[in-house]
């Protein structure tokens, strides 16, 4: 996944499999699947959220200077990608 220039390296499909039934499984009512990108560490990592405001905090790769940035969001139960709009 995230193959190509736009992205800082390739996620391995399985990972984000596990990501998503990790999301699935908790016991708090998750929604959200955000895929960040740490600059530290130089690896994805995930971040599960209830609702829009948590993910409104991180700005896109390529746009922000943070540590952690915004690579993509996923529906965790229909596992669709969610187009987010500035």
């Amino acid at each position: 996944m995230f193959d190509g220039a736009q992205f800082p390296k390739s996620l391995d499909e399985s990972e984000f499999e596990s990501w998503l039934e990790k999301g699935r499984a908790s016991q708090i009512s998750y929604r959200f699947l955000v895929i960040l990108w740490d600059t530290f560490t130089n690896e994805y990592k995930p971040l599960f959220a209830e609702d829009f405001d948590v993910i409104r905090e991180y700005e896109p790769y390529g746009q922000s200077f943070d540590r952690e940035s915004l690579i993509a969001v996923y529906d965790l139960f229909s596992e669709s990608r969610i187009q987010l709009t500035n």
